[in-house]
């Protein structure tokens, strides 16, 4: 084997220019797309107006959901531990069909603009602040400011911003992150959620094609100038990387937890997580948000390709010669991208940080506007003055956010960690209540608290006693704990008389996409097939 040498290659000018021109280009198409929706309205603000397609749906949850820290950790990962890492994406897919057939049509038919509503509508006002100020912190601590600095951080290592300025890597990380911040605010409030959706689907665009190339360039340096002699080269050499089918106490992902924990965990984040099904809320239609969920599916499945297998890519280029897992895929960037080419990668992984920042500030800035704003602080307030004072939110959450990213630097494990832990505090029983809230007409208000209760003390428990146990067989066994607990309190202390769903109150038609099925069905033949092709009946050992 061959290790590669590679050197650092800052921005030059030709890539300033053609990064600030396709930022630019993509800001004034996004910005023409936006002019026909009201923005002044709380609907048109948060919502888009409900007129996103299933493309523009797609690739605004597409580009909310990937991250710089998301592509570079996975390939981080994969340098080690191999394909076993794509279960993060791949099964992601299973998810997106079951948002896009069970849990879509009914958000819909309940007229809900947010999974709190949901779970007031169907519980109690308490509960749905608790879920809506669980949601609002994870955001604020976590997802904004760590999104901002990880992405800057990887953007520096990338493109060498420090050494292009003859600055501090720390404050060009800072830099960075203030310009992002600042670009994501002027997005929401000149164009709220409408603009980033437009601009997120060119991004995504860019990013797929953008990404693919990375590795297809990678395996034709290692084929020297054939790609499919790179292919035969990483399969003599690394077969071992290529198996997806993680062993049973494997560190990142069992295969059992592939049927319990891992599934749970993304019904909870595609299915439940405000961030991300407020996208599909945003259709014009039942059948353009089934359409971008399904297409995100398949996004999924296939993303593998260029946010995992870069890595193990870059493991037979590089051997052991890298100071850190993580410098896998910005050193793989740096060794195969052409100069000229640069500019508008630099654009496309800028577009990926800039669209998981909006996404997640949109969010924020949705769920603290109508769910405490006006219910709680301005009750009488107009239409106007909620989306006013959204705008108002998200200057000050977004502010906040740059503020809190370099201190990240200070302790960017122990912060990101601690984050990670609390979102198992409530990601489990959020999803059991929300599954119970559909399909039981008889658990109660109380039953919600109890298992909220209950799943926080078992949890926290599990962290002392059962901490060398993977996360995921942890968090597998609670949902069903938590689903059986509720049950048994609504089984218990029953409503007096069974919970009806008000009808007729859906604000888009919700007349079903008439391919969805047979999309569906292909979508998880294809997620079984990428797991046979990266497995001992495949191409790995």
């Amino acid at each position: 084997m061959i290790f590669l040498q590679w050197e650092a290659k800052p921005l030059g000018v030709f890539s300033v220019i053609s990064f600030i021109i396709i930022i630019g280009v993509i800001w004034i198409y996004a910005f023409k797309r936006s002019r026909a929706v009201d923005n002044t309205s709380s609907e048109g603000f948060f919502l888009g107006g409900r007129s996103l397609t299933g493309i523009t749906i797609a690739g605004t949850i597409i580009m909310t959901n990937l991250s710089t820290e998301q592509i570079v950790g996975q390939n981080g990962q994969s340098f080690v531990g191999g394909m076993e890492v794509m279960a993060w994406e791949v099964t992601a897919a299973i998810a997106c069909v079951f948002l896009a057939l069970v849990f879509l049509p009914k958000y819909l038919k309940y007229g809900v603009n947010t999974v709190s509503d949901f779970i007031e509508i169907r519980y109690d006002t308490t509960t749905k602040r608790i879920v809506s100020a669980l949601f609002i912190f994870t955001y604020m601590t976590s997802f904004l400011p760590v999104v901002l600095y990880s992405g800057s951080l990887v953007f520096n290592k990338i493109f060498h911003i420090d050494k292009a300025l003859g600055i501090d890597p720390l404050v060009a990380v800072g830099l960075i992150s203030a310009l992002i911040g600042i670009v994501g605010l002027l997005y929401l409030l000149i164009g709220g959620l409408s603009l980033s959706a437009f601009s997120d689907t060119i991004y995504g665009v860019g990013l797929l094609v953008g990404g693919l190339s990375i590795p297809i360039i990678g395996l034709t340096i290692l084929g020297d100038g054939s790609f499919f002699g790179g292919m035969e080269t990483v399969k003599n050499e690394t077969p071992q990387l290529l198996n997806a089918i993680g062993d049973v106490d494997s560190k990142i992902v069992p295969w059992p937890t592939l049927f319990m924990g891992m599934l749970f965990n993304n019904l909870f984040f595609w299915c439940t997580n405000q961030m991300i099904v407020q996208k599909t809320l945003a259709g014009k239609s039942l059948k353009e948000g089934q359409k971008g969920a399904l297409y995100v599916g398949f996004f999924k499945i296939f993303g593998a390709l260029f946010l995992v297998f870069p890595g193990i890519i870059a493991f037979n280029m590089f051997g052991n010669t890298l100071a850190t897992p993580d410098d896998a895929y910005p050193s793989l960037v740096t060794a195969v991208l052409p100069g000229w080419a640069y500019g508008i990668f630099a654009a496309v992984i800028f577009g990926a940080i800039l669209s998981s920042f909006v996404g997640a500030l949109n969010a924020t800035a949705t769920l603290f506007t109508l769910d405490f704003y006006k219910p709680v602080i301005k009750k009488n307030a107009t239409d106007k003055q909620v989306a006013r004072a959204g705008k108002f939110i998200t200057i000050a959450v977004g502010f906040i956010s740059v503020i809190i990213a370099p201190f990240i630097s200070f302790a960017p494990a122990g912060l990101y960690a601690v984050v990670q832990e609390f979102n198992g505090i409530y990601s489990m029983p959020l999803l059991a209540l929300v599954l119970l809230g559909f399909y039981s007409k008889r658990v109660t208000p109380l039953a919600a608290k109890v298992t909220f209760v209950f799943h926080i003390v078992i949890y926290g428990l599990s962290k002392v006693v059962l901490a060398d146990i993977h996360y995921l067989y942890v968090l597998g066994f609670l949902f069903l704990a938590d689903v059986l607990v509720m049950w048994l309190v609504g089984k218990v202390k029953p409503l007096d008389t069974p919970f009806e769903f008000q009808e007729n109150i859906n604000k888009v038609d919700l007349t079903p996409w008439k391919h969805r099925k047979w999309v569906a069905a292909l979508v998880i033949i294809a997620m079984v097939g990428m797991y046979i092709f990266f497995s001992p009946l495949g191409i790995a050992i």
